[in-house]
């Protein structure tokens, strides 16, 4: 422990207290570590920043909670004078009596009802005032065994304390009076003045209620004010600062637009309430709608502030006539209020048949918004994915028309500082909390996230944070020592990710996978190369020194059966482990995959192959097929598309080429925008004899079973003899072989060693493969 000066400490503190936000518990933490607790100036510092933390974090729940309580404490026991954890603590308790009193109904015996229903209400106000006389004295007691600043509350507690009394003594009149009202009832007789009396009682308790609510009004400016009208909700949205200014200008015009209709001006053309939501998942599209949906209500524009959410299924029906019921039984229940369609661009699908009535629900909804007896009697909102949602508004200028240009509103992806700042309050709003080190991974796994439009941007925000809490309490629930932080911080174990194990193999490192393989020397040295290169211009980078662009995309040249998929998933892996990739999978695909049939579709193929490759690798096998010299066919489409995506999305996309060398030179020599893109080979050689004997061998020891000398001399014989182009998979059929044959003999003699491969196996095997070879010469 290195004990800091004074001086330093004060410094410290003062920041934070400038900047409750940057701090941190780590920070306090490393701060206590710093702490000479010989030193009386020092540990009123370390009460202080106890205190920093606990009113931070006070001010963002509106409540206590144990995490809050476990710093007051920890921090008084510092210093037990430092004011503002006093404060807080006197806080908590005068909150904790606000709540336990005057929250029962008194209603007065009403003298018109029957006798049987004053009877009713005489007996739970008794029962009522008892109840709360004994909530009150629990609360003296509370205020009077607690430590309670009396000079911190001074303008506070003795308002509250005198409101405490009066109650008292007020509910014990009621509770009296009430008792006496029922032993001088008697059938339908009972006396009048009995009733003025508890009236005047009630009446009495009502006032002091309000003393009681008076003393307290004024403590709330502790906590976050309830929103006084939507746009003060909307504010404290995280980020969409300028969603936040078109809402505001909206509000304010249509403030205006109500207020010169009360002064008696006409308008002969009113603004459209109907909007146009557009934004990738997770940017608040929904949360908006709702929020639109307060504003008009607000204003008094729409008699309801409730939203009705809809999607195709709602409104589309399946045969003739049943479209328009859907639609329009949706539109009655939304009068009054919002109609809110999500996906509205999923009502007129590319290549829709005559069968489908999406085009008849959306001018079925045209017709309810521009006249009969629905029209301005309720709101549209239709949200979706930008680019779909302009395709499906180019295809529909009836209803383009009815939405203006300024009604559209377009919600942009979360930055990661706002990402980070959604996944804290949820971790807040849960009553939980993160340290620098699980903050760090937290934006580690968003960074993952991040790869295409699919992304969630604030609804993965949030689900990490839920995955993480899980994750602490599937750990946590079995333990029996529970500290107050397994409760409420989030560590970088719990943010990590799934908690279900990989196996061995899974777990392996994909470089330590590929030194495991068979052969590839010459491989494995340029793959090795390559992520040597990578490392260095990533350092170069992270020091600010120039970096030279990195060249990922690859050609693989070589046989059938040469380790080249194999190989690109690792490297896949290992581009993922350097930081690169942000999946690390692989999309294995060939020419079918991504040629299409009919003009124009074929591009539109290639782009949605390439969108679940991104984040990882494109592994295009056979790519020469691409290329047929056809005119009429439309591999150069793909291989077009393939080269705009590529640029398009740069360092999220790496593609590999494969096949064999020939072709492959041929397919880079007519394309110089690939042969450009395309500057590293790497040549997969056939495997040699051994190299196939190993494989076998690897093959036969993953099943539990042995090969003798003797058998392996026969196989490598017949490898040496035997044409198997150097394929790996020629190799494990031939192990696969020998299981049988070895079955076959074992059951024959019954006799023989069930784990053990022999020479008279390996012959039949060999025998089997290279008649099966020569028939497929044939």
């Amino acid at each position: 422990m290195t004990i800091s000066s004074t001086d330093q400490l004060k410094e410290k503190i003062e920041a934070w207290e400038k900047q409750p936000s940057s701090l941190s518990i780590d920070a306090v933490q490393e701060f206590i570590g710093q702490i000479d607790a010989a030193d009386a100036g020092q540990r009123r510092l370390a009460a202080r920043a106890y205190a920093v933390l606990a009113k931070e974090r006070f001010s963002r729940r509106d409540r206590f909670d144990p995490l809050i309580r476990s710093w007051v404490e920890q921090g008084l026991e510092w210093d037990d004078t430092e004011k503002d954890l006093l404060f807080l603590k006197g806080l908590e308790t005068l909150f904790a009596v606000r709540d336990m009193a005057f929250s029962r109904a008194m209603a007065p015996i009403r003298e018109t009802d029957q006798s049987s229903a004053r009877k009713k209400a005489a007996e739970q106000l008794k029962a009522n005032a008892e109840t709360e006389r004994e909530q009150l004295k629990q609360a003296a007691d509370i205020l009077q065994q607690s430590t309670v600043d009396e000079a911190l509350f001074a303008e506070h507690l003795p308002g509250i304390l005198e409101a405490v009394h009066k109650g008292t003594a007020l509910y014990t009149k009621v509770a009296e009076e009430a008792e006496e009202y029922l032993e001088t009832a008697s059938g339908s007789f009972y006396s009048p003045e009995q009733v003025k009396k508890l009236k005047l009682s009630i009446q009495e308790l009502q006032d002091v209620k309000k003393e009681w609510e008076s003393q307290f009004a004024s403590l709330d400016q502790y906590t976050a004010m309830l929103p006084g009208d939507p746009l003060t909700e909307l504010d404290q949205m995280i980020g969409l600062e300028q969603v936040k200014d078109n809402v505001h200008r909206m509000y304010h015009y249509l403030q205006y637009q109500k207020q010169r209709k009360d002064q008696g001006y006409q308008w002969k053309d009113e603004r459209s309430l109907h909007m146009i939501l557009t934004g990738n998942p997770g940017t608040g599209k929904t949360m908006l709608a709702r929020m639109l949906a307060k504003i008009y209500h607000h204003l008094g524009i729409l008699p309801r502030d409730e939203v009705l959410e809809a999607d195709r299924s709602q409104l589309v029906g399946a045969y003739v006539g049943q479209t328009e019921e859907k639609t329009m039984h949706l539109v009655k229940e939304a009068v009054g209020g919002v109609l809110f369609i999500d996906e509205a661009y999923s009502l007129r699908r590319e290549g829709m048949s005559g069968n489908d009535f999406g085009q008849t629900a959306v001018d079925t909804l045209v017709s309810a918004m521009t006249s009969g007896e629905y029209a301005g009697s309720f709101a549209i909102i239709l949200a979706g994915y930008p680019e779909e949602m302009r395709q499906f508004l180019h295809s529909n200028p009836g209803l383009r028309s009815r939405f203006p240009e300024s009604n559209h509103i377009h919600l942009p992806d979360y930055s990661m500082k706002e990402l980070t700042q959604i996944a804290e309050k949820t971790a807040i709003d849960n009553d939980f909390m993160l340290n620098d080190a699980s903050r760090r991974v937290l934006q580690e796994r968003l960074e993952k996230e991040q790869v295409d439009e699919t992304f969630g941007n604030g609804r993965t925000a949030k689900n990490i944070i839920m995955d993480a809490i899980f994750q602490k309490g599937s750990k946590i629930g079995e333990k029996t020592d529970v500290s107050v932080e397994d409760y409420s911080i989030l560590t970088p174990e719990d943010m990590s990710g799934s908690a279900f194990s990989l196996d061995e193999d899974a777990r392996k490192e994909p470089m330590i996978k590929l030194e495991e393989m068979i052969g590839l020397q010459e491989v494995k040295n340029e793959l090795k190369k390559l992520a040597s290169f990578i490392s260095v211009q990533k350092k170069r980078k992270e020091e600010g020194a120039p970096s030279v662009p990195l060249q990922l995309h690859t050609v693989f040249t070589g046989e059938a059966g040469t380790g080249k998929t194999t190989v690109a998933k690792l490297y896949a892996g290992i581009l993922k482990e350097m930081g690169f990739l942000k999946r690390g999978h692989t999309i294995v695909c060939g020419r079918s995959d991504l040629v299409a049939e009919y003009t124009g579709q074929t591009a539109v193929k290639t782009r949605k192959k390439i969108r679940e490759a991104l984040g990882g690798v494109l592994f295009i096998d056979e790519a020469y097929a691409l290329a047929t010299g056809s005119r009429s066919d439309f591999g150069k489409e793909a291989l077009d598309t393939l080269v705009e995506e590529m640029t398009k999305h740069d360092e999220n996309l790496v593609v590999i080429l494969s096949g064999y060398a020939g072709p492959m030179d041929h397919l880079l020599e007519i394309n110089p925008g690939l042969r450009s893109r395309f500057k590293k080979t790497f040549y997969f050689p056939p495997y040699s004899a051994e190299e196939l004997l190993e494989i076998t061998r690897l093959k036969t020891k993953e099943y539990g079973y042995t090969c003798t000398e003797a058998a392996l001399e026969v196989l490598k014989s017949a490898y040496e003899r035997m044409d198997t182009s150097g394929n790996a998979r020629f190799a494990e059929d031939m192990a696969e072989e020998m299981f049988q044959q070895q079955a076959g003999r074992v059951m024959d003699t019954a006799e023989g060693n069930l784990h053990e491969l022999n020479e008279t196996d390996a012959k039949k095997a060999a025998a089997y493969k290279e008649k099966e070879s020569i028939k497929g010469d044939r």
